[in-house]
């Protein structure tokens, strides 16, 4: 079984990693100014940070760059899998794309191959591919 991802708004990112961290005893990954990976049983979490009364109802967040949607989720796939499905979903005219299939953090610890595209209620969903899943929580 491979690990879901899962990113979402918090008002503030040093009380976010201290819970997620010392409360649930979840490991720090990758981390920006705006965002921090947490390694949560196995599972990849992404807290972005939203200033603000609406918080939770952020639109993107930044990573590597790029415009991401917050909230949004997905699959972390073998790169195999994930290059079958950006195939797949590029070959259709019907895909709502977010983000077309790319490589971020590329020659950098946690590389990885991602697409987003939006459901047809318009909930966002990202997809990973990953050449190595020890990278998935690289640091």
């Amino acid at each position: 079984m491979t690990p879901f991802h899962l990113a979402f708004p918090v008002r503030d990112l040093e009380e976010t990693r201290a819970f997620y961290r010392d409360v649930l005893g979840a490991k720090i990954g990758r981390s920006s100014d705006t965002w921090v990976d947490f390694d949560l049983f196995g599972h990849q979490l992404s807290a972005h940070r939203r200033n603000g009364p609406d918080a939770a109802s952020g639109v993107s967040g930044q990573v590597d760059g790029h415009n991401v949607p917050i909230p949004h989720f997905g699959v972390v796939l073998a790169m195999g899998d994930w290059q079958g499905l950006a195939d797949r979903l590029s070959a259709r005219k019907d895909v709502d794309w977010i983000e077309k299939p790319m490589v971020r953090f590329k020659g950098e610890p946690g590389e990885q191959a991602t697409l987003f595209i939006r459901d047809p209620s318009g909930n966002a969903l990202e997809f990973k591919g990953f050449s190595d899943m020890a990278a998935v929580f690289a640091s």
